[in-house]
């Protein structure tokens, strides 16, 4: 089901609260914390966030199951459904667990997880 953009953006204001949030504790709790701590702190902060926001709008894509399948890049048969799988993906802004169909070619045994 795709989400609708003002469901993302709620949960996305949520999110960035929350770490504001986190980065106002640390640096009441941190007593006069240096350049080098400080962007390490922001930064590990503006990772949540990016790997929230872009996880936002790849779970807002709908899940599609392509009919007929996709081909094989090798064999170029029709690949066998095998339902929808977990897969953690490392991105520019981090690593995203994603729910995607999952593609099987038993031929050539590789498998394929399309963006949808």
């Amino acid at each position: 089901m795709i989400k609708n953009r003002k469901n993302i953006k709620i949960e996305l204001m949520k999110e960035a609260e929350r770490v504001i949030d986190e980065l106002l504790d640390w640096g009441e709790e941190k007593e006069k914390p240096s350049l080098t701590e400080i962007e390490g702190e922001v930064l590990r902060l503006r990772k949540k966030l990016s790997e929230k926001m872009g996880l936002s709008i790849i779970q807002g894509q709908e899940t599609v199951k392509p009919v007929p399948g996709p081909s094989c890049k090798n064999c170029k048969k029709e690949m066998s459904y095998k339902g929808i799988k977990d897969k953690t993906i490392s991105s520019w802004v981090g690593e995203m667990k994603l729910e995607r169909g999952h593609y099987y070619c038993d031929q050539c045994q590789i498998g394929f997880f399309p963006p949808r």
